[in-house]
């Protein structure tokens, strides 16, 4: 994705979250990632020591994993930086 879509596709998602919730709030990403230990490690690291539940399941093939995190963030801008984060993982979906 490049910048300037990123940028404008985060400025809307911000805006939906300061509407749809009050803050801080529990939020729930869902990523699709290859199974593969390193990226679904590299995940869990992102969210160490903030208190979230992460819940895998792979695919029928076993070819991809789903991770489901849920954790309680102090403001969309927190939401942000983790998609960020995780988008720098190769080969990652979010949903």
């Amino acid at each position: 994705m490049d910048t300037e879509k990123s940028d404008d596709f985060y400025l809307r998602l911000k805006e939906e979250l300061l509407k749809s919730n009050s803050w801080p709030a529990d939020y729930l990403y869902k990523f699709i990632v290859p199974t593969d230990r390193d990226k679904i490690t590299q995940i869990q690291q992102i969210f160490d020591n903030t208190g979230a539940v992460i819940e895998s399941k792979q695919s029928s093939k076993g070819k991809y994993t789903s991770l489901s995190i849920m954790v309680n963030l102090a403001n969309p801008d927190a939401v942000i930086e983790k998609y960020k984060e995780v988008g720098l993982v190769e080969g990652v979906i979010s949903l």
